[in-house]
């Protein structure tokens, strides 16, 4: 690929910009494209590397360029930005993506399919759901709340309330406020209900699905869990080991050394897969909780016991996280099924 022109684009959503550079890194053209233009000149480019920024269109162009026979390379923005000369324009955004591209020591993003992106979307849209369900039955009790009317923080307790309080002739809800209120109140119920629709596809894809199956062995990992490590794991290859990709998804310390001193601090807030390390420490946490109340069974069993008498729960769990994630990879390698040590009777 060192011997390849650069096709460097600057993905938007109609406009794009493309920097070609020859295999010496001189500018042969660096111009605006449309989007069918953009792909006309993919189809007519001899092979080349395709350069981009890790963003929400990278997936659909980098396997329209391998269609297209060239290699494809996606680069986190974070490390196109040192790159960055001059103001901030799309010609020279471009321009550092074909510079960073050349860099070996700089690490490319992964790639995923489309069945991988479509698995990813159904989750985010159950996760938009929960977040409306959650607003809708905040808006609910707050504005009833005003009135008087205290409701407990659960589901349940707003479906038993609610009903009693439109029945209810003799409270100060006006008829013009109870109309409203009741079309808020019906959105919350169908908001509820497409929730498990989703959630029911869901299960089925996972019924179906075989990594998928091999995932929720591991401990703490549910259906919701198992798919977004399947989705982050989807390609084994990118990562040389679990370690790696336990640190790339946010699970280890970050480390400030400098002068033979290292300096071991906590896990990032800022980098790796957010929502895969949320689902991780909820299900790890989970695990951790329920460890205090029965006996040991296996040997990761006794480990987290200790570990919990001597850093805490909350450092246990991340722990726990981080080696779910190991596990996973390795399963995922090597195709094998989850077994764990159990403690010999």
């Amino acid at each position: 690929m060192s011997n390849c022109n650069i096709l460097a684009i600057d993905l938007a959503k109609n406009l794009f910009q493309v920097c070609k550079t020859d295999k010496h890194g001189n500018v042969i053209f660096n111009k605006i494209f449309t989007r069918k233009k953009l792909k006309e000149l993919l189809i007519r480019e001899k092979q080349s590397l395709v350069a981009m920024e890790s963003c929400s269109g990278t997936h659909y162009w980098a396997r329209y360029a391998k269609q297209a026979g060239h290699h494809v390379k996606a680069i986190n923005a974070r490390k196109v930005k040192a790159f960055l000369q001059g103001q901030k324009t799309d010609a020279n955004d471009a321009l550092a993506i074909s510079v960073a591209a050349r860099q070996p020591h700089i690490k490319p993003s992964r790639l995923i399919s489309a069945e991988e992106q479509c698995l990813q979307g159904i989750e985010c849209i159950r996760d938009l759901l929960v977040k409306q369900r959650i607003s809708l039955s905040n808006q609910i009790r707050a504005l009833l709340l005003e009135l008087g009317h205290s409701i407990a923080q659960t589901d349940a307790q707003l479906m038993k309330n609610i009903p009693d309080i439109f029945e209810d002739a003799n409270n100060d809800l006006t008829p013009a406020f109870r109309f409203s209120l009741n079309i808020v109140w019906q959105r919350f119920l169908n908001t509820i209900e497409e929730i498990k629709l989703i959630e029911q596809k869901q299960k089925v894809l996972i019924s179906q699905d075989k990594t998928c199956k091999r995932l929720q062995a591991l401990e703490g990992v549910g259906p919701v869990c198992a798919i977004l490590i399947k989705i982050a794991l989807g390609n084994v290859t990118h990562f040389k080991n679990g370690r790696e990709a336990s640190a790339c998804f946010g699970l280890t310390p970050v480390q400030h050394s400098s002068g033979g001193k290292e300096k071991i601090g906590s896990i990032s807030k800022m980098t790796g897969n957010k929502k895969l390390r949320s689902a991780l420490y909820k299900g790890a946490l989970a695990v951790v909780s329920q460890l205090e109340k029965r006996e040991s069974r296996t040997q990761k069993d006794i480990w987290l016991k200790n570990l919990i008498a001597r850093r805490g729960k909350k450092i246990a769990a991340i722990a726990l996280a981080n080696k779910t994630m190991r596990t996973a990879f390795a399963l995922l390698k090597n195709d094998q099924d989850y077994k764990p040590q159990l403690l010999v009777a």
